[in-house]
């Protein structure tokens, strides 16, 4: 039997919490970008976030529904 850790959720679960370090980093950037005059790059980005953020859920509830049927 694998080890948990290196199941398939586990490992979408890491991949999850990757992305989600990864729009936070993102964000931080938006931030700095926009506050030196870059607006339309900032518009840009968010928008980038705003599917980031959409697929993210999406990654969520696919996570809980494997847990949930015991792919763990």
């Amino acid at each position: 039997m694998p080890s948990p850790e290196y199941s398939l959720p586990d490992v979408l679960e890491r991949m999850y919490h990757n992305q989600l370090a990864l729009e936070a980093a993102l964000m931080e950037l938006t931030l700095l970008v926009e506050s030196q005059g870059h607006d339309e790059a900032g518009d840009n980005i968010r928008t980038a976030l705003d599917v980031i953020g959409e697929n993210a859920g999406h990654i969520n509830q696919g996570l809980a529904r494997l847990k949930a049927h015991g792919a763990m």
